[in-house]
């Protein structure tokens, strides 16, 4: 009687009903009300400026399957790293940027490691970080959103911007106070205005206007990084679907606002436990980062201890940058040193492996 053989492959042997063009595919679907919301209050540049990013990238990955002979297009990668690239251009970049942003991404930091799941760093954070040093004056050129009545209206300063020349002019009271901030030429809207007053009023809660606007999106800033209630909608969706955890994302925010909080007041001449966090969280690329950068599974690491100690670094050097040095943004630098440590962190927190037994040392023969 014949036996059927039974066939033992390579692991994994479980099947799981998400496959990496599901998670590139929701990843972008996540991210896509935050960048609709760009383009409305930017322009139709913006629109442009975003699908110049994607047709670069997919440009660049087509004619790279066509050298290995390989095809990736379809599993929405290519796609997902021009849209983040696009997202973290300013509306009025010249198209050069984020065309070459893209291929930087592509090219240099996905297929010169291998490919898809052999990069030690987001494609698209590594082209962002490329194009702003390569063109620190193009890319520190943004418009403002016209939910603020100024329509075409350019300027170099983001709210972090005006923040950092509130504290060098040496008005302490600028960085959370509505009127300073106004009489510097950065205008708020009259429904921040309403609901600081109504938390003020109603709940005893000084919440500055700018807080209001930078959280719904009503700010100077990258086209889709602007909105941090639609990229936390985005968020959780991703959560739902199940493609990142809490782990790296909330070790990272708690970490950056207990840090700002206890010595964010020393920077405007203040004791501890003075620093005002609130705006920070809510402004520049830290909602985008914390959710959509730093849970990059190829570039994060794959335990729950490994992500707390990997997202705790990123909201430490993302304090200490911001507060104290030079620049006003930082969560892309942050994110990209943690990425190097990565493999040491995943080297010293390693799960046990199923099945393995401790050997136990020998025990000395007693002398006769």
């Amino acid at each position: 009687m014949d036996i059927p053989k039974t066939i033992v492959s390579s692991s994994p042997h479980l099947h799981a009903p998400s496959s990496t063009a599901s998670i590139m595919w929701d990843v972008s679907i996540a991210l896509t009300p935050a960048t609709l919301w760009g383009v409305y209050v930017f322009g139709l540049r913006a629109l442009a400026i975003v699908l110049v990013s994607i047709a670069s990238a997919v440009l660049v990955e087509y004619l790279l399957n066509r050298l290995s002979k390989e095809s990736t297009i379809a599993d929405g990668s290519a796609f997902l790293t021009g849209l983040l690239v696009g997202m973290n251009m300013p509306a009025d970049a010249a198209f050069a940027v984020p065309v070459i942003a893209s291929a930087f991404a592509i090219f240099v930091v996905k297929w010169t490691f291998g490919g898809l799941g052999s990069n030690w760093i987001n494609p698209a954070l590594a082209g962002r970080v490329f194009v702003f040093f390569s063109f620190t004056g193009l890319m520190n050129t943004y418009r403002m959103p016209k939910t603020l009545g100024q329509i075409d209206s350019l300027g170099s300063a983001t709210m972090l911007t005006e923040m950092k020349l509130s504290i060098g002019e040496g008005t302490v009271s600028g960085l959370t106070s509505a009127g300073v901030l106004a009489e510097n030429g950065y205008p708020f809207t009259q429904f921040a205005a309403s609901v600081s007053s109504w938390f003020q009023n109603t709940l005893g809660i000084g919440l500055s206007p700018y807080t209001i606007d930078a959280f719904f999106g009503n700010m100077a800033g990258c086209i889709g990084e602007v909105s941090a209630f639609l990229l936390i909608l985005g968020a959780v969706y991703l959560f739902i679907k199940k493609i990142i955890t809490w782990q790296t994302p909330v070790s990272f925010l708690v970490t950056f606002s207990l840090f700002a909080w206890i010595f964010g007041g020393f920077r405007n001449g203040l004791g501890l436990f003075q620093g005002d966090f609130v705006l920070q969280l809510f402004s520049g690329g830290m909602i985008l980062g914390a959710f959509f950068m730093a849970t990059d599974m190829v570039t994060s690491p794959t335990t729950s201890k490994g992500m707390v100690i990997f997202g705790t670094g990123i909201g430490f050097f993302t304090f200490l940058f911001r507060y104290f040095g030079s620049l006003p943004e930082a969560v892309s630098l942050a994110i990209i040193l943690m990425n190097i440590f990565v493999p040491t962190i995943e080297r010293y927190i390693l799960p046990k492996r199923f099945g393995e037994i401790i050997k136990e040392p020998k025990k000395k023969e007693a002398k006769a």
